[in-house]
C-alpha cells in the first residue's frame, strides 16, 4: 500500500469504540433483510437511473419483504450515477428511502463492489443472459476507472457527497463501504481504495455505523476490515455448523455482528437451517435476493448457462407475482421475526 493510502490509527480515524458500537446495537431491533434489487433491474445502474427507476415495483416488492418481517435491505449504489448527476442521484436515493420507510425498512447502502462485470456505462443496460447468474451486474468502480491516484478526484466526492447528505438520516441502518474488495483480483488497487474509502467516510463521520465485510480467506484484508469497521460484518454461504463457528470467532472482537450475505440453497445455506442460528445469536442478517427477476440469481454462480428452470433455486424468496418460492421459508421468516 502506498504511504498516501496508509490507514490512520483508531484514535485518528474516528472509528467508533466498542462501547459506542454496542450502545448503538442496544437500540436496534433484530435486523433481518435481504440484498435487494427490484426484479425489473439487471444491475445497480438500471435500478437507479432516472429513466429506469421503477418506484412502483420497488414499493410492491419492499411490501412483500416487510410482509415476512424484514426491516432492512442491503442496496448497492454506483459511482457513475453520482458522477453524472449528483443532485439527481441524491434525490432518487431520497425517493427510495421514502418508499422503504413507508414499509418500516431501513437500508444498508453499499458504495463500491469488485464483483462481476469489469466495465460499465450509463444508459440502456444489457438484457439478461438466459440461465446465467448476475450476467449484467457491474463493478464499481469499473476496471477502466482504476487509475490511481487520478480516480480519487471523482470517487472522493461520491463517498463524501452521499454520506454528507444522509449522515444523520434515521431512515438508514448502516453503510457498507466496499463489497468483497479484491474479489476480481485487483489486489493493490482494491486495498488502496479500501483504505481511502474509510478515510473519506471518517471525514464525514455519519451517525450510522461503517463496515466492510469479511468474505474470504484474505488475512491482510480481513485484518484491515475488522480493525477499521464500527461493526463487524461478514459473508457466509455455508451450512449452519460453519455459520455458527464463524459467528463464534467474530464475537471475539466484542462488537456487533452483521451477516451481509447468506443463503445459497445448493451450498447448504438454507432458510430452515441458518435463519434460526441468526435469531438465536442475535446476529443481523441479509440473505441474497428477494424476487427472482432480471438478475437471474435463482441460478448458481457459474458463467455457464443453466438450461431451463433450476431444480433448486440458488437465491431469492419470491416469484414475480409475489408468491413465495417456498412458503415454508417465508413462514419461518414470519415466525422468527414475529410478523403476524
Amino acid at each position: 500500500m502506498n504511504e498516501e493510502a496508509r490507514p490512520q490509527t483508531a484514535s485518528e480515524s474516528r472509528r467508533w469504540s466498542a462501547e459506542e458500537a454496542n450502545d448503538w446495537q442496544s437500540k436496534q431491533p433484530w435486523v433481518v433483510g435481504c440484498n435487494f434489487l427490484p426484479s425489473t433491474a439487471i444491475n445497480q445502474l438500471e435500478m437507479w437511473q432516472a429513466e429506469s427507476f421503477d418506484a412502483e415495483t420497488i414499493d410492491r416488492e419492499l411490501g412483500w419483504a416487510a410482509g415476512i418481517g424484514m426491516n432492512s435491505v442491503r442496496v448497492y449504489l454506483h459511482d457513475l450515477l453520482y458522477e453524472a448527476d449528483a443532485d439527481g442521484f441524491l434525490r432518487t436515493m431520497d425517493k427510495f428511502l421514502s418508499i422503504a420507510s413507508k414499509h418500516g425498512i431501513r437500508p444498508l447502502f453499499v458504495f463500491f463492489d469488485d464483483c462481476w462485470q469489469a466495465e460499465s456505462a450509463l444508459g440502456k443496460q444489457p438484457e439478461p443472459k438466459d440461465g446465467v447468474h448476475n450476467s449484467g451486474w457491474v463493478q464499481s468502480p469499473s476496471k477502466a476507472k482504476r487509475n490511481w491516484p487520478e480516480s480519487f478526484a471523482r470517487l472522493e466526492p461520491y463517498v463524501k457527497g452521499v454520506l454528507s447528505r444522509f449522515k444523520d438520516d434515521p431512515r438508514i441502518y448502516a453503510w457498507d463501504l466496499y463489497n468483497e474488495p479484491s474479489g476480481s483480483g485487483y489486489a493493490e488497487t482494491s486495498m488502496t481504495l479500501l483504505a481511502k474509502a474509510f478515510e473519506w467516510a471518517w471525514a464525514v463521520r455519519p451517525s450510522q455505523p461503517l463496515t466492510v465485510g469479511v468474505w474470504a480467506d484474505l488475512p491482510a484484508y480481513n485484518q484491515f476490515q475488522t480493525a477499521n469497521s464500527d461493526v463487524v460484518s461478514f459473508h457466509n454461504y455455508e451450512p449452519a455448523e460453519k455459520l455458527s463457528s464463524q459467528i463464534a470467532k467474530l464475537k471475539e472482537y466484542g462488537r456487533p455482528i452483521i451477516c451481509t450475505e447468506w443463503m445459497a440453497r445448493t451450498n447448504g445455506s438454507r432458510v430452515e437451517t441458518n435463519l434460526p442460528v441468526f435469531k438465536e445469536e442475535g446476529v443481523a442478517c441479509f440473505n441474497w435476493g428477494l424476487v427472482t427477476g432480471k438478475s437471474n440469481t435463482k441460478y448458481p454462480w457459474s458463467p455457464t448457462p443453466t438450461p431451463g428452470e433450476p431444480e433448486l433455486w440458488f437465491h431469492d424468496l419470491f416469484q414475480p407475482n409475489g408468491q413465495p418460492y417456498r412458503s415454508e421459508e417465508t413462514d419461518l421468516f414470519k415466525s422468527l421475526t414475529g410478523r403476524p
